[in-house]
């Protein structure tokens, strides 16, 4: 079947509409580059909204702590400015450059090309999938019981929670529902924790009953979880505890799919990049979460200074008679 081609070309083309996604496209629009953002998912935001809407966020510059849909909401109407293209439940498959005019074909899972000048990947860890509970009976409970994000926090008012993992998420999962749930057991198989020192901190100080050296090991329960059983896993002793809802958080399995076989270098399930944010391929560049190079922090601070790298490089793509810093933001006109 003959599939749909949007004949406009933009200078940039985003892939990914994750927080850092959503930054190169503002400042793309600063740079005054026609942009769109292409994401798999129904909304921007990314995994910030997907995932964890409800979780505080410390590390972003300029906000002691920020919830992520607030923030992606602040992101989102700042991109706004310039009047991206947005195409949502749409994933790249392919790309190819052309060689009569360089132009690059982006094709989708729904058998639409679109066209671009220049692309910047902004696709966070890849496709994303959490990482199951090795528990019995876990999956005959899952979304009913078991879960592995909070994206209400509301439906978890008034429950009895254990939070498994000791991970960031663990930790921030465990100081969220203390606001609202009737008790909050955290149980992680060291005592060491993965997480941001401070938070860390808070959570021992906290009224969560925080359980070291312990694993799930059963849920039980008819039709709603009713209790589950821990592990301590130095004396193997096991004990039974009274929890609602098992909220696991033992990571993601990521897969980059289709983007592996675009023919960019690629490191460790991540896109190889240079000073530039530049990749192998000459008008594809990179940001965040999916780039490496030596040296790599990923968080999204990180992100948010490789997006205008990755911008105005692109732009120097585009145009070599541009220049490659066009000045702060606070000198250009309102």
């Amino acid at each position: 079947m003959q599939g749909h081609v949007d004949e406009k070309i933009y200078d940039i083309t985003i892939i990914g509409g994750g927080p850092v996604g959503l930054f190169a496209s503002f400042y793309a629009g600063i740079r005054d580059a026609s942009t769109k953002i292409i994401d798999s998912l129904p909304q921007l935001g990314g995994q910030l909204r997907e995932l964890y809407p409800e979780k505080y966020i410390y590390d972003v510059a300029g906000f002691p702590k920020v919830r992520a849909l607030d923030l992606v909401h602040q992101l989102t109407e700042q991109a706004e400015q310039y009047h991206p293209a947005v195409c949502l439940n749409e994933k790249v498959i392919s790309v190819h450059k052309r060689d009569s005019d360089h132009v690059f074909e982006l094709v989708t899972d729904r058998n639409v090309t679109h066209l671009s000048r220049s692309i910047i990947v902004t696709a966070g860890i890849g496709a994303f999938t959490p990482k199951s509970l090795p528990a019995e009976n876990v999956e005959r409970f899952e979304g009913n019981g078991v879960y592995y994000y909070i994206d209400d926090l509301s439906k978890f008012a008034d429950t009895k929670a254990l939070v498994v993992g000791g991970g960031d998420s663990a930790v921030d999962f465990a100081l969220m529902l203390r606001r609202v749930a009737k008790s909050v057991t955290l149980i992680h198989r060291r005592d060491q924790f993965r997480a941001h020192e401070e938070n860390v901190k808070a959570l021992l100080a906290s009224n969560v009953d925080v359980k070291t050296f312990y694993e799930l090991k059963a849920v039980h329960g008819d039709d709603h979880i009713t209790g589950a059983t821990i592990i301590e896993n130095r004396s193997k002793e096991t004990m039974d505890i009274d929890v609602d809802v098992v909220i696991g958080t033992l990571g993601f399995s990521a897969s980059l799919g289709p983007i592996m076989d675009w023919g960019l270098t690629i490191e460790d399930n991540a896109i190889v990049v240079d000073t530039r944010m530049g990749t192998n391929i000459p008008g594809v560049f990179a940001a965040g979460d999916i780039v490496t190079y030596p040296g790599k922090i990923k968080l999204i601070a990180t992100g948010f200074g490789e997006a205008p790298t990755a911008v105005n490089n692109a732009k120097l793509y585009l145009d070599p008679e541009s220049k490659l810093h066009p000045g702060h933001s606070s000198s250009r006109k309102s």
